[in-house]
């Protein structure tokens, strides 16, 4: 069979030299949605109403940790408009999390202000909100913790008295090599502490769901989810708990407004809107207003880090020992599970042979965290780029010749058991290195700094399957439908899917339509995270793909003469030797007509060839990994610790781009996020309670703070991927604060170790440095801080 593409594939100076010719695949095409959403045509939750529908709100906690003595709804119950009031006496005890340490409207006690207590279903939004208001819980107030290592203390109060400490019961550590051995044969060594705060995803469109019963007690639920096929089985729970055994749960996903991890989980808004459809016989929606967004969400976690690291005297790595606390808030979500992600970076970022890694994730009475964008790798990469510039100024070597000297390589296999296939560290390195010169003489306050990334990029095997199924059709005319498993987000899933399918079946992409909306009419898929989605679905839609072109080349053959390797198919058409032979639609037609016509469908489940992670947290789970530097310039204004940034280059393994466009959105998108992970976002919380629930006080940067950078490519061309592809979705803001603080220090010699790396601690440190005794003013004490 003749491919519509042309591949000559030999050696050159010891790499493989790839030279394709493809039709969709490479090309600056705009997201498929991109029109439906510019006008507003898309549909999204705040947009979906039902015939009938009520409108529910929750009550949330006073207080961060409290028993509840009483709850009196009376009030509420006579309010005309109100049809729903619940509390926990009124519903099953459905539990929520990886920990099933949740339970859904809160009875006995809170432990934290978002803790949900009751629950009002109306006939307006303004009704519920006034009944919500009219709600009476009476408290007894608690001691309680804020801060995880003080949680760890045995005098510290606990979060959940059954689970006897505040110290979660999960298996984070890990030990490979021989790091006490290590450390006394290392030349430098540096020993570091670094810490990161609360920061949140931030969407446009806030969370929301609708629940709806059918006559037969058949659910439906609009929510916009990552995670549609897990969200069903999780609402199947939730009617099980109800005593309703049996019934179709169907999920519709409308346009989602970014999710960035925070709708890996289901809610208790979401099964909340169920249980208040449920008494109410009605259907009922539930929708976050901003500030309910930042309060009633899970951000992602803060950390403190203790990093050792050491080389030899030629500069190669010879340990890393890194330890970790971990906020885990009141209740345990995915973000408990961070601790497996870190180990990626923590063991196999740049070749270090001996590494031991524990980590402790800690009740408290804060908000409970969640996966977010870079699962845990944004903050472990922030200490191990911080420690690697320490460490290669400790040995007096060049900080990118050091990184050189330990970069990871193709055909590594990591203490870990990571298999690295496709690796192209070393041309972002020397891409970044020669974009900002820097061997450069620069002027005063002024400096560069650089960091680099490994993620996955093949899937990452966490259940039992990492995988994803896709269907597609062919009409008589050539259109092609795909339902697919996989959720596109805003991450564009749907246009890359459409080239890949487009590109193997000779169409246009315009011709491809592809669902990936209802769970009644697409097949099941693990969810939208690491990075898996290029990968895992689009080599699920080539596999259909390639079936339907295998059948349309035999038909053609046949209907033409002319053999399988002497037809090319592209365009909408087959060509013989340049000339168009016969179009798709006429093939298709005349299959579709003849006696026992046939149409062409096919489907296709592709699981990738991952592991699950042993007892030793050992297993290759990825099938491919993604790499990644970034490097910027940056001016610090040393009299008031303003950091500006001049130039950011962002280079990236990406294995192939399928879609370049997407690809630099992926990649500006990702750098933004980070700059402000970096200089400015964070989620102040003061003994529990959120300060600041709003965008202008969280700080997020605007399209005012939009800063020049540039998008690299790499491509390795990887062997597994759809056309070669690997994913690239979190990479983009892994790497940017520890470029960021390097390049402070290139800049003025002060190292910020915690985030984010805000004016006052430049200048705080700027004033340690040249000896002062007071470093500013506390903002809620008022009291001067020495510097420390």
């Amino acid at each position: 069979m003749q491919p519509a593409y042309m591949i000559d594939d030999h050696e050159r100076n010891g790499k493989k030299e790839i030279m394709e010719e493809f039709t969709v695949i490479g090309k600056r095409i705009s997201k498929v949605d991109a029109v439906d959403k510019a006008t507003g045509r898309a549909l999204y939750i705040q947009d979906f109403k039902l015939p009938g529908m009520l409108y529910g709100r929750i009550l949330y906690s006073k207080y961060p940790h409290a028993r509840i003595i009483r709850v009196d709804t009376e009030k509420a119950k006579d309010l005309p408009g109100v049809i729903t009031v619940l509390t926990a006496a009124d519903i099953p005890p459905v539990r929520l999390g990886f920990y099933k340490d949740n339970p859904l409207l809160k009875a006995g006690k809170v432990r934290s202000y978002r803790d949900e207590v009751a629950a009002v279903a109306a006939t307006d939004p303004e009704t519920a909100r006034e009944a919500i208001s009219l709600i009476d819980v009476t408290y007894e107030a608690l001691p309680a913790i804020f801060d995880p290592e003080e949680a760890l203390k045995p005098e510290a109060p606990l979060v959940h008295e059954n689970h006897k400490t505040n110290l979660l019961k999960m298996p984070w550590s890990l030990h490979y090599g021989d790091v006490e051995a290590a450390k006394l044969e290392a030349a430098f060594n540096v020993t570091e502490r670094f810490s990161t705060t609360w920061v949140t995803h931030c969407c446009m469109g806030t969370s929301g769901a609708i629940a709806d019963f059918d006559h037969s007690d058949n659910l439906t639920v609009y929510t916009n989810t990552q995670i549609p096929s897990l969200a069903q089985k999780d609402f199947q729970e939730t009617l099980k708990a109800l005593g309703v055994k049996d019934k179709r749960v169907r999920v519709i996903k409308p346009s989602i407004g970014g999710g960035f991890g925070s709708k890996l989980d289901t809610y208790a808004y979401e099964h909340m809107a169920i249980l208040l459809a449920w008494h109410a016989r009605r259907p009922v929606k539930i929708l976050f207003e901003r500030e309910e967004e930042f309060i009633a969400t899970s951000p992602r976690q803060p950390t403190v880090t203790y990093i050792s690291m050491g080389c030899d005297r030629e500069g190669r790595l010879l340990y890393r020992d890194m330890s970790m606390v971990l906020d885990n808030g009141a209740y345990t979500s995915w973000g408990a599970t961070t601790p497996s992600v870190m180990m990626m970076p923590i063991t196999s970022l740049y070749r270090v042979p001996n590494v031991r890694y524990s980590a402790k994730c800690v009740y408290t009475n804060n908000t409970y965290s969640q996966a977010m964008r870079g699962y845990g790798n944004p903050q472990a990469t922030f200490a191990i780029e911080s420690a690697m510039d320490m460490l290669a100024e400790a040995a007096g070597i060049d900080r990118v010749e050091f990184r050189r000297i330990n970069s990871n390589q193709p055909g590594d296999v990591t203490p870990q058991g990571l298999r690295i296939t496709s690796c192209g560290l070393p041309e972002c390195i020397e891409a970044v290195s020669k974009d900002l010169e820097f061997g450069r003489t620069r002027e005063n306050g002024v400096g560069v700094g650089l960091a680099s990334l490994i993620h996955v990029g093949g899937g990452a095997r966490i259940y039992k399957s990492d995988g994803c199924g896709t269907i597609i059709k062919m009409d008589d005319y050539g259109k092609v439908d795909v339902f697919t498993g996989a959720s596109d987000m805003g991450q564009g899933a749907d246009t890359i899917i459409a080239q890949i399918v487009a590109e193997e079946l000779g169409v246009k992409v315009e011709d491809v339509h592809v669902f990936h909306q209802d769970t009644d009419i697409c097949p099941w898929d693990v969810g939208a995270h690491a990075s898996r989605t290029t990968f895992v679905a689009g080599n699920s839609a080539l596999g259909a793909a390639k079936k339907i072109r295998s059948r349309l080349f035999v038909m053609a053959s046949k209907a033409t003469g002319v053999d399988e390797d002497k037809l090319v198919l592209k365009d909408r058409a087959f060509f013989v030797e340049g000339k168009q032979v016969l179009p798709i639609a006429k093939l298709l037609r005349g299959s579709h007509f003849t006696p026992r016509g046939e149409m062409m469908m096919a489907d296709n489940f592709y699981d990738p060839p991952n592991e699950n992670m042993g007892r030793d947290f050992r297993g290759n789970m990825s099938a491919t990994y993604s790499f990644g530097t970034h490097g910027v310039r940056v001016k610090v204004d040393e009299a008031t610790g303003k950091v500006e940034i001049l130039d950011y280059i962002a280079a990236h393994d990406v294995g192939r781009a399928i879609n370049p466009l997407l690809l630099d959105g992926q990649v500006h998108g990702g750098v933004l996020m980070g700059v402000g992970y970096a200089l400015t976002e964070e989620v102040i919380l003061q003994n529990g309670r959120n300060m600041n629930p709003d965008f202008r006080d969280y700080k997020i940067l605007t399209a005012m703070d939009a800063i020049h950078s540039k998008a690299v490519v790499i491509e390795t061309v990887d062997d597994q991927g759809p056309f070669g592809a690997k994913g690239i979705g979190e990479p983009g803001c892994v790497p940017t604060a520890p470029a960021i603080a390097n390049a402070i220090y290139d800049a003025i010699g002060v190292r910020i170790k915690d985030l984010p790396i805000t004016p006052e601690k430049v200048l705080a440190a700027i004033k340690k440095k040249n000896g002062a005794v007071s470093c500013g003013i506390d903002v809620f004490t008022q009291k001067e801080q020495p510097c420390e």
